[in-house]
Formats: C-alpha cells, structure tokens, sequence
C-alpha cells in the first residue's frame, strides 16, 4: 500500500506526517527550530536551519516507519505546508541570497507607500507589513543581484527536494498580489512598483504535482524513483484540510488566543474592512476571518487551573443575561470591524463561574456573528462547524456553543503535517 508525506513548517519547529492509501495515520514525528533572529530590526531566519530540521526529521521518521514495518521507499507522493507570507530570494541553484522574512516582519513603510498608490483599495497587499512590500525591500539589497527566484518557505523546501525551483500554489501567493479569479499576476501594478516578475513563480493549484524528488535527495533520504513533489499550501490553509471538511457550508473554528474562522463557500468572499479574503483549495473558495477576541481574554482574568475547575459544575443549561464583548485590549477588526472597540465586561457578577460563564457566552456570540458576516457577504450559511485549539478541549464550552447555535459542532484534527500528507494523498485520486 502507497505512502503519503505530508511536512508542516512552523515557527519553532517541523513536523511530518505519514498517512496511507485510506488516510490512516502510518508515522509521525517532530525536530524543533531556533527561533527567529532580527536582522534589520526585524524577525527573520536562516533558510538552512529549515533544512537541517527537516533532514532530522525526514531520519527520525524513517525509525518510526521502520517499527510500522514500512519504509520511505514506499511515499509515492508528499507536500509541504509552511508560514504564510515568510520570503526569501535564493539563487538559480537554490541558496538563499537574502534571509528569510518572517511572516510577521513589519516596517515596510516606504514599501507600502508605494502600493498604497496604485493597489485597488481592498487588496490584501497593502499595508506595512503585506508580503509584497517584503519582496519589493528584499530585491532593492545588493545581494538581490544574484536572486533567481523569489520563494516562500514551503517552495523553497519542496524545491530542494525536486532540485528545481520556480513553482508555487495558490495560497501562498496570495499576500503578494496574485489574482486567484483572473489566475495572474496583476503585471501593470507590479510594473509601476518596478517589481522584478522574472523572480515570480509559477503557480499551481493546491495538490498538483511540480516534479520528482531528484536523485540527491533519493540518496539522502531514501525516496524511491518518481516520488512526487506536490505543491502544497499555507500552514493555515494545511490545518483546515486535516479537519476533514469538504463541502460548502462546513466551516471550522480555531478557539486559540484568538477566534479564527475558516468556511468553505461556492464564491469567493472578501472585504477589507474585515480583513476577510479567501483561498482556494482543491477547485473551493475557502473564506476566512479572524477576532482580536478568544481564549486569551480568560487568561487575563483566571488561570488554566482556575478555569478547570470553574468549569466543572458551571450551569450551561440557560443563558446568563450577561452583555460582554470580551477583549484583551482596545480594538477589534472582525466580525466588528472597528479599531477604538472597547472590551466590554461589566457589570461583574460577584460569582466567578458566572463571570467566567458570561464571557465563554460573549465569544461564542462574536463566532456565531462571524459566520453571520460571512454569510452577508456572500457566503452560504453555515451547515456545521468542525473546532480546533486549545478551546476545544474545554468541554463547557462545547456545551454553551452546542447550545447557541443551530447546528452541529464537533471537535477536529488540526495537525496542518497531517493535511498536508491529505493533499498528497489526493493527487494520486
């Protein structure tokens, strides 16, 4: 039976997943990172320490596919998933002539001038801190001279393992301006900004095959002859593929630090007020949003043990008459689109659990309202909701969710390796 790889790139560390012909988890490992450096006063990191991570990875794997009586012969296919936005430019042999900026790298602001000027309005390459005023700093340094390539994390991993460079997909394209309706590159912005396209990649949809693994990597690894190299996606984009959802309608939600929303939807959605745009993934719009709000604002108030145990015999069973808009700070961007947005948390009852109860309340109100936005936008409405992040292990919340919406809500996999390993798997469909 074939194998499937699936790697996921982080911040801190790698992951790869191994899956078979019926999506049955095969072998998994991990290798942390060090952590990003600032150069320029910004976050970046070295290209090779992804690569050394990765090797350490792709050996440990090999042990665990042995104890599974398997071998990487067997990987017939494999993707790769990383940070969305982090860019580097590497020479036509594929070395980094740059480093790598992360994805959070900011202060672009004559970059971002620039595109202000000739960006349409609610392009998702404006701002200080969009991919594409990364790439217009990065190609004006002197070391760019030599640059061949322009390339985000997951490309540049997948074309050492090719051997060839050159190719992208359509997530990761996305924050440097890449039309994913027209399928191009918007040249007449690119060429007021003096961008240098010979850099460009080009771009495949999520899931097609960009090439073989080559023979050095074949040695180095152990991959058999014509292991496929498939073009992979966001690491965002990788952890909606692993929930399992499929159909228009299904969404999934992140409760984290913050509430992030995914929802596949039969068009295209985007408003910038929102901040809301969509990818596309296997021939589906996939529209998103995220809340300043989540499980970061109870941890202003209580810690984990103390939520643990309020939890424990809180009274689900009726809402509390509780108002809250809960926020760690000033300011939210979705569903309310409104930067001087107060944290609304009074008045506090004397009781803890029902504080914490009507906070727990007012998140889900801001997930319910967020499905609601995206469905004025254009969105269908949502069917059911698959639940990642630390708050779906919070079974009270779950009820109080349950209970508040009209639909069915479960928890899901958010192992972005695994969805990677998933969209390998479907170019052998």
């Amino acid at each position: 039976m074939s194998l499937f790889l699936g790697a996921d790139f982080g911040t801190t560390g790698v992951r790869a997943a191994v899956i078979d012909e019926t999506g049955s988890h095969v072998a998994s490992c991990s290798v942390p990172m060090p952590a990003p450096a600032f150069w320029r006063r910004r976050p970046v990191q070295n290209p090779d320490a992804w690569w050394d991570a990765f090797a350490a990875c792709m050996d440990r794997l090999s042990i665990e596919l042995g104890v599974a009586k398997r071998k990487v012969a067997e990987i017939i296919a494999l993707a790769v998933d990383g940070t969305s936005g982090t860019l580097l430019l590497a020479d036509s042999r594929l070395r980094p002539v740059t480093p790598a900026l992360m994805y959070n790298s900011a202060g672009f602001d004559v970059e971002s001038k620039a595109i202000a000027r000739c960006a349409p309005r609610d392009s998702i390459v404006r701002g200080a801190s969009s991919a594409l005023a990364r790439l217009i700093f990065l190609q004006k340094l002197p070391e760019a001279r030599d640059a061949a390539f322009a390339m985000h994390q997951a490309d540049w991993v997948a074309a050492r393992l090719a051997g060839e460079g050159g190719y992208s997909d359509e997530n990761n394209v996305l924050k440097l301006g890449y039309g994913l309706v027209a399928k191009s590159w918007p040249t007449e912005m690119y060429g007021q900004l003096a961008v240098r396209v010979e850099l460009l990649p080009e771009v495949l949809p999520v899931g097609q095959p960009s090439g073989t693994v080559c023979r050095a990597m074949r040695t180095r690894f152990g991959f058999g002859p014509g292991t496929r190299v498939v073009s992979g996606t966001t690491d965002s984009v990788a952890s909606f593929v692993a929930s399992g959802a499929t159909r228009a309608g299904e969404g999934v939600t992140s409760l984290g630090t913050t509430i992030v929303l995914k929802f596949l939807s039969d068009n295209p959605i985007s408003d910038a007020r929102y901040g809301v745009y969509s990818h596309r993934v296997f021939g589906q719009w996939l529209a998103g949003g995220a809340s300043n709000a989540g499980g970061g604002v109870l941890l202003d108030h209580f810690s984990l043990e103390q939520i643990a145990r309020l939890c424990e015999n809180m009274d689900t069973g009726a809402e509390t008459d509780l108002d809250y808009y809960p926020l760690s700070s000033v300011g939210e961007r979705f569903p309310v689109s409104d930067p001087s947005l107060k944290p609304r948390l009074t008045p506090r009852p004397r009781s803890d659990a029902l504080f914490l109860q009507g906070m727990l309340e007012g998140l889900t109100r801001i997930e319910r309202t967020g499905y609601e936005v995206l469905h004025e936008l254009g969105a269908p409405e949502v069917r059911t909701i698959r639940t990642t992040g630390g708050g779906a292990k919070n079974e009270t919340w779950m009820r109080i969710r349950r209970r508040m919406f009209n639909c069915p809500i479960s928890v899901a996999s958010a192992d972005a390796a695994t969805g990677s390993a998933m969209i390998a798997r479907r170019s052998a469909a």
